[in-house]
């Protein structure tokens, strides 16, 4: 039971003592106390003063006396004006963490019996994963991570667009350019050897569109009329029209691309439960548009193309299919979402893709809304910002891209150099000091990018990310291996401890802090949750972590002869390292043993 429901129950029952008149305690306003008054939880008075015909002060001090005189868990209360803050007691901050302590499953919700998709990652087959695909990928996974943890059947699910002009843009460069290389006589991941042939098409672009303007053309013609860009669409219309050359070639690059991307999903610690492909999706959703003709939802335009007109709504004429009958890329999401809903069953989809598209997903919901589909309001777009270095943007034609292989070895390299400097590793083998050094890195990568609200643009930078004194994954993961550290030490001074059986302890300010805080782990699940932000359980853990800390230097636990006070220190320290790996856990950070 949480203290808000808790403290209603108590306040319903004083309510009915001092004025005979029974309230639902659901009704009752309690809230934690703001930090800038005196008090744990609040009550509010104001909705109370039809019962009571008494002033503010006067309601707040009645409930408050008879809650301190008859409730023991209440040990004190304030009252400013129309707010009773209340103090609770070490008796009921010894219960609460005797039953953190004793449930393994501390932090996870009930069952709420629904199937919720979440789409992230959806990689375009031309080049290697990046920063921003990095983003993307750590977000989805923890957001579904949390999900789960707050009671839903979570379906992890990927889009690979493995098929459009791009793809053939690197399929092109690597017949003229690529002298027969393979990911094997390179010795290049496939995903890189292809995105180096992405690259390769827009240096002859650009050399194509030089010389045409060089013989008299004006640049925005040269731009369309370039021969490779021509031949670049004209192989699009052969793969459609099955050239089993051109899908031979096809079959090969992207299959040396999607071994690239397993290779690189490993190292981040992601996985799917379900991947689609675009070439097998991208015919998907023409049924839709010939059913929203037949409801004139849809109209067909003279030259033969198909429009939703949506400037009723404040948006524009969207374009469904084209007057060669060739649909586009939101055709493919109106009938991929209705085969989602129909094959799983989903009460709700969750889209994880970049803040730029944020109005294809308004249109989207929209369309399908309008095609009768009752499911369209539980689609849900998570929009993030861009990440961005202190360089600047990325650009994948250029080459300028922050690649994700590399700023995952960047990071290793990073951990390793700050370990060592901060001497933090010391009596651990080399083996456990690589093990260490992977999974410093890129716990700190996750947690700096996680960290941060998924609405905001961000500025990651990698020195800054591994810090073991900062609001940092290396921070965190420290601290729990301290935690680890001390535990170790009484078991090897035979000291035990049993949560369960030990009697009510006197704890500290210190201690009843580090309860408060643990306590408040669920609501952070379902607040996280809630809002698809898992910066709210980052910061969570940062806080403990913190708190922990401040605890620690200030609380002597193994040199201390009270061997009862001793156990109860333990288990509470050994109940927070718990609570940290449950919580970074849902963040996809793995917590080291010793450091």
């Amino acid at each position: 039971m949480t203290p808000e429901l808790f403290l209603a129950q108590k306040a319903a029952e004083a309510i009915r003592a001092l004025y005979s008149v029974e309230v639902d305690p659901a009704t009752l306003q309690v809230q934690v106390t703001r930090k800038e008054f005196e008090g744990d939880y609040t009550l509010v008075i104001f909705p109370l003063l039809r019962i009571t015909h008494a002033s503010p002060e006067n309601t707040g001090k009645a409930i408050g006396d008879w809650l301190q005189e008859n409730v023991p868990e209440v040990s004190g209360y304030n009252c400013v004006k129309g707010f009773l803050n209340i103090l609770l007691s070490a008796v009921y901050w010894n219960n609460v963490f005797r039953t953190i302590a004793t449930d393994p499953a501390f932090g996870t919700l009930p069952s709420t019996g629904r199937t919720v998709m979440v789409e992230f990652s959806s990689p375009n087959t031309n080049k290697p994963l990046h920063l921003g695909h990095i983003r993307n990928n750590l977000l989805g996974d923890s957001v579904s991570r949390i999900l789960a943890a707050s009671g839903n059947k979570v379906i992890k699910a990927t889009l690979v667009n493995d098929r459009g002009v791009h793809i053939c843009k690197s399929m092109l460069a690597w017949q003229r350019v690529g002298q027969g290389a393979t990911p094997a006589s390179s010795g290049l991941k496939g995903d890189h050897l292809v995105g180096d042939m992405y690259v390769a098409f827009n240096d002859i672009y650009k050399k194509e569109v030089e010389d045409l303007v060089a013989g008299g053309m004006d640049e925005e013609t040269a731009k369309k009329e370039a021969p490779c860009l021509k031949e670049a669409h004209k192989m699009l219309l052969d793969w459609e029209a099955g050239d089993p050359q051109v899908l031979d070639l096809w079959k090969k690059m992207n299959g040396w691309v999607l071994e690239g991307f397993d290779q690189t999903y490993r190292a981040l610690g992601i996985s799917f439960d379900k991947v689609y492909y675009e070439s097998q999706t991208y015919l998907l959703g023409k049924e839709l548009v010939q059913k929203g003709l037949d409801m004139g939802v849809f109209v067909r335009d003279p030259d033969g193309s198909v429009w939703c007109d949506l400037t009723a709504d404040g948006l524009d004429r969207k374009l469904l299919l084209r007057s060669n009958g060739t649909s586009v890329y939101i055709t493919q999401d109106l009938g991929t979402a209705e085969r989602r809903f129909e094959e799983f069953r989903l009460d709700s989809h969750v889209y994880v893709v970049g803040n730029e598209q944020d109005y294809h997903f308004q249109v989207l919901k929209l369309i399908l809304s309008k095609l009768g589909f009752a499911w369209a309001d539980q689609i849900f777009h998570l929009s993030y910002g861009m990440v961005e270095l202190p360089e600047g943007k990325m650009k994948s034609r250029e080459g300028t891209v922050v690649d994700a292989d590399d700023l995952i070895e960047k990071m290793y390299l990073e951990a390793k150099a700050t370990s060592e400097e901060a001497g933090k590793l010391e009596g651990l083998s080399d083996e456990e000091k690589e093990k260490l050094y992977r999974m410093i890195g890129l716990g700190a990568l996750k947690y700096f990018i996680i960290k941060v609200d998924p609405k905001k643009t961000m500025l990651f930078n990698p020195k800054e990310s591994i810090d073991f004194n900062g609001n940092t994954g290396p921070f965190i993961q420290y601290t729990h291996a301290r935690i680890r550290s001390i535990l170790r030490k009484a078991a090897e001074q035979g000291i035990a401890f049993d949560a369960a059986a030990l009697p009510s302890l006197d704890l500290s300010p210190k201690e009843i802090r580090l309860v408060k805080l643990m306590n408040l782990f669920p609501g952070k699940v379902a607040e996280a949750a809630q809002a698809y932000s898992p910066a709210v359980i980052a910061n969570f853990a940062y806080d403990l972590a913190k708190e922990f800390n401040q605890y620690y230097h200030e609380t002597p636990i193994l040199k201390m002869e009270d061997a009862v006070l001793q156990q109860g220190r333990l288990a509470l320290i050994d109940t927070v390292s718990a609570v940290l790996r449950t919580a970074m856990g849902m963040l996809g950070i793995e917590l080291p043993e010793r450091m």
